[in-house]
C-alpha cells in the first residue's frame, strides 16, 4: 500500500511540475468533457461575431454552392477499362465512390455505377464515416482495400471490397482503426504495416512493423518481415505491378527525409544501396529511377542535388551501380513530378515556378527528352496513369484560369482536353504579376500578386499574403473559385510567396531553411510583406496573412516576431508549441525538418521561433483567427487552444473556431468547407476593409 501511494504522489509531483511549466497542458486532452466545454464556449463567442458580419451569408451560400457545383472536374483514377472517382455535393454530403467505363467516360459522357454510398453507411452505423481511398489488385480490379475514417484522421479502418458484387467481402480482409496501410501481393496475399499491438508502433504514431497476411488466417497469424526502430518516423511495406511482374519492399524511414530502402528478390529482402536522402520513385523496364536531395559520388562520376538518374536494377540488386542522368535542373528549376507509363517517364518542371511537361525514352543506354507542348505560365499537375499504357491524366490551371483536365498519350506526346470548368468569378477583371523581395541575407524571393486590372498603388487595398515554406512542398499558380469569388470580388488582393522550406528551386531551396536555418523561412515572409507595403500595394493596416499546418507556424512565427507588420492572421491547424510538437501526435517524425527540442543546442535555435513561447503581454498583437479541428490526428489541436488560452489570459483578443470533425483538413463535408471559408472571409474582411468596423464584442 505504502508502495502504491508513493507511486501516486510522485505522478502528482510530475504532473504539477508539468502545470509549472505549461499551465495549459491540461488542453492537450483531446475529448475531455471540460476540453470540449471550453472548445463549445470559444466556438460560440467567435461565431457570435464572425457569422453576423454582414457578408457572412452571401459567402457561405456562393461557397457552398460552388463546393455542390456538377460543374467541377470528377477526377480520374485510371484503372483497367475503368475511370473510379470520389464525389460529394448537395445530395451526396459524405460522398460517394463510383466508377464509369473508361471510354464514354473520354467521351465527355460518363455513366456513373455508384460502388460505395459513404452516407448510407452513416446512417446505418451512426459513425461519421469519410472516405480515404482505395487500393485495388491488378490487374482486372475487382476486389479493393476501400480506407475510412472515423471523423476525417488519418487512422483509418480497411476493409476488402468486391466491385461485382458491390460488397464489402464477408470475412475477407478487414482492419480495424490504425494508422499504416496494405498493398496486394497477389488475391490471397497482403503486405501489411499497422499498430499489431503493443511495442509496434513509433513514437512518431506510424507503424514500425510489416507483415505478409494469407487470406483465411487471423492477423496475429500473419508473418513478420522487417522491424524498424521505435525511435524511426515509420516502416511501411509496399507493392506495385509493372506489366506481369510485382515487385514489392520495404522503406524504413529513419527521418522524415531519410531512409532504408529493402526490395525482395527471390522471396528475400535486399537493401539498395543508395543515399538515405534519395528517393526511389519507380522502375521503367529495367532502369529504375531515383531523385536526389544531395550529391552522389559514385567513382569519379558526381550526380548532382536535384537531379533524376536511373539504375540498372538487376545491378542494384547486386549492389552494383550503372547509372545514368536523366535531368539535372539548373537553380532556377526542378523536376516537381513524375510518373512512368509503360515506355515512357513524364517530367512535370517548374522553370521560375511556372510548369513544364517532358517526356524521356531509355534508348542505346541514355535518356532522350521530348517536350510535351502542354499550356504555359500556369501550374500543371500529373494525374492517374497505368502501366499497361503510354496513356496518362494532368491538369492545368493557373491564378486566373480555371482547371482542366487533359488526356495524353506519352508515346507520341499529344494530348487532348477532357473537361474545363467554367469560370465562377470575372477573372477578365484580374490581373497577375510576379515581383521579387530580398531576404535579409540577400537571396531574392518570387511572389505572385492577384488583383484588379486597375490595381493602384495605395495602402488602402486589403491584401491577404499567403505561404507555406517547409518539407520541400512547392507552392504552385492555383485557381481558386472560392477565394476568387468571395475575396477578389469583395476588394480583395491575393498574393502568394515561395519562400524557402519549399520545393519551388529543388532540395536546395529547402533545406535552406531546415533546423538551425528555420529563421531565414520567417525572414523571407517578412521580407515580402515589407516588399508589398514599399510598392505601395498595401499598407501594414491592410495586410493580412493566412497559412495551415507547417503554413500555421509560419504565420504564429510572423505575427509574434513582427506583430507591427500584419493586421489580420488566419491561423490553422497549426504547430505552435514547438518545446511539445515532437510529443504530440505525428510531431516526431518532423524532428528532421524543425530539430529535437529535448536536445539544448537544438531548442536554443527552436525557441526563437516557437510561437508559444514568444507570447508577451505588453505587446500589441493582431487579432488572429485560429482554425483548428478536433479530430486532427496529425497535427494536435492542443496547438491552438493552447495558445488562445494564453493569449487570451495576456488580454489579447482573438478568435477561435475548433470544427468536430474533419482531420487535418479541417472539414469533412462541403457544408463544413463552405461554413470554413465563410468564417475566413468574414473575418479578414472586418480586418481589412477600411469601410468596415469590427462589432464592440469583447472577444477574450
Amino acid at each position: 500500500m505504502k508502495r502504491i501511494l508513493s507511486l501516486t504522489a510522485l505522478l502528482f509531483s510530475f504532473m504539477l511540475l508539468l502545470a509549472q511549466e505549461d499551465k495549459y497542458i491540461w488542453l492537450e486532452e483531446i475529448d475531455g468533457e471540460k476540453q470540449l466545454k471550453w472548445v463549445e464556449e470559444w466556438n460560440k463567442k467567435s461565431e457570435e461575431v464572425l457569422t453576423k458580419h454582414e457578408k457572412y451569408d452571401e459567402v457561405f451560400k456562393k461557397s457552398l454552392e460552388i463546393y455542390n457545383s456538377s460543374e467541377r472536374i470528377a477526377r480520374p483514377t485510371l484503372l483497367g477499362d475503368y475511370i473510379y472517382n470520389f464525389w460529394q455535393d448537395a445530395e451526396h454530403v459524405r460522398g460517394i465512390w463510383r466508377r464509369s467505363p473508361k471510354r464514354v467516360y473520354l467521351d465527355g459522357n460518363p455513366q456513373w455505377e455508384t460502388l460505395i454510398d459513404i452516407d448510407e453507411m452513416y446512417a446505418m452505423d451512426s459513425i461519421k464515416w469519410v472516405y480515404k481511398g482505395a487500393s485495388g489488385l491488378s490487374p482486372d480490379y475487382k476486389r479493393f482495400m476501400v480506407y475510412l475514417s472515423k471523423g476525417g484522421g488519418d487512422a483509418t479502418v480497411i476493409r476488402e471490397y468486391d466491385v461485382d458484387t458491390k460488397t464489402f467481402v464477408e470475412n475477407g480482409f478487414s482492419l480495424e482503426e490504425s494508422k499504416g496501410g496494405v498493398s496486394w501481393l497477389d488475391e490471397n496475399t497482403l503486405m501489411v504495416s499497422r499498430d499489431f499491438g503493443e511495442g509496434t508502433m513509433t513514437t512518431s504514431g506510424y507503424p514500425r512493423q510489416v507483415k505478409i497476411w494469407k487470406r483465411g488466417t487471423g492477423i496475429d497469424e500473419a508473418e513478420l518481415v522487417y522491424e524498424g526502430e521505435e525511435t524511426d518516423v515509420g516502416t511501411w511495406g509496399f507493392a506495385f505491378k509493372k506489366g506481369e511482374k510485382t515487385y514489392a519492399g520495404v522503406a524504413q524511414a529513419i527521418t522524415f527525409y531519410t531512409s532504408n530502402l529493402f526490395m525482395f528478390d527471390n522471396e528475400e529482402l535486399v537493401k539498395i544501396d543508395i543515399p538515405q536522402d534519395a528517393d526511389f520513385s519507380d522502375i521503367l523496364g529495367d532502369q529504375a529511377i531515383i531523385s536526389l536531395k544531395s550529391d552522389w559520388t559514385i567513382g569519379e562520376k558526381t550526380f548532382k542535388q536535384g537531379s533524376v538518374i536511373s539504375a540498372h536494377y538487376p545491378s542494384l540488386l547486386e549492389g552494383k551501380h550503372d547509372l545514368t542522368l536523366i535531368v539535372e535542373p539548373d537553380e532556377r528549376s526542378s523536376v516537381t513530378s513524375s510518373i512512368a507509363t509503360k515506355n515512357r517517364l513524364v517530367f512535370n518542371m517548374l522553370n521560375n515556378v511556372k510548369s513544364e511537361l517532358y517526356s524521356y525514352r531509355f534508348e542505346n543506354g541514355r535518356w532522350e527528352r521530348e517536350k510535351i507542348e502542354a499550356p504555359a505560365l500556369g501550374a500543371i499537375r500529373l494525374g492517374s496513369n497505368d502501366d499497361v499504357s503510354d496513356e496518362f491524366f494532368f491538369y492545368y490551371e493557373n491564378f486566373l484560369t480555371p482547371s482542366s483536365l487533359h488526356f495524353a498519350n506519352a508515346s507520341d506526346n499529344s494530348f487532348k482536353i477532357i473537361k474545363s470548368l467554367p469560370s465562377f468569378f470575372d477573372s477578365e477583371k484580374y490581373k497577375v504579376l510576379q515581383y521579387e523581395a530580398e531576404s535579409k541575407d540577400g537571396t531574392m524571393i518570387p511572389y505572385f500578386v492577384i488583383g484588379a486590372k486597375e490595381l493602384e498603388s495605395t495602402p488602402q487595398n486589403p491584401t491577404l499574403l499567403y505561404a507555406y515554406g517547409g518539407f520541400e512542398v512547392s507552392r504552385l499558380p492555383f485557381y481558386s473559385a472560392t477565394w476568387g469569388s468571395t475575396w477578389l470580388d469583395n476588394g480583395g488582393v491575393f498574393v502568394m510567396a515561395n519562400i524557402r522550406g519549399g520545393g519551388e528551386f529543388g532540395p536546395r531551396w529547402h533545406q535552406a531553411g531546415l533546423k538551425e536555418n528555420r529563421q531565414r523561412v520567417y525572414d523571407d515572409f517578412h521580407a515580402v510583406a515589407e516588399d508589398l507595403i514599399e510598392r505601395k500595394i498595401t499598407a501594414s493596416r491592410n495586410l493580412g496573412i493566412y497559412g495551415g499546418s507547417n503554413g500555421g507556424l509560419l504565420v504564429g512565427a510572423a505575427f509574434t516576431q513582427r506583430p507591427d507588420l500584419y493586421e489580420a492572421v488566419v491561423c490553422a491547424v497549426p504547430l505552435l508549441d514547438m518545446k511539445r510538437y515532437n510529443k504530440l501526435l505525428a510531431g516526431a517524425s518532423w524532428m528532421g525538418e524543425y530539430g529535437n527540442p529535448d536536445i539544448p543546442e537544438e531548442w536554443e535555435y527552436i525557441k526563437k521561433y516557437s510561437p508559444y513561447h514568444n507570447l508577451k503581454e505588453d505587446m500589441k498583437y493582431p487579432e488572429v483567427l485560429f482554425m483548428t479541428s478536433t479530430r486532427d490526428d496529425r497535427v494536435h489541436p492542443g496547438h491552438a487552444r493552447k495558445m488562445v488560452a494564453k493569449m487570451a489570459d495576456m488580454g489579447h483578443k482573438i478568435y477561435y473556431y475548433e470544427n468536430t470533425e474533419g482531420g487535418h483538413a479541417g472539414s469533412s463535408t462541403n457544408e463544413q468547407r463552405a461554413k470554413a471559408q465563410a468564417l475566413r472571409i468574414s473575418y479578414l474582411l472586418m480586418k481589412l476593409s477600411d469601410s468596415m468596423q469590427p462589432p464592440k464584442i469583447e472577444m477574450r
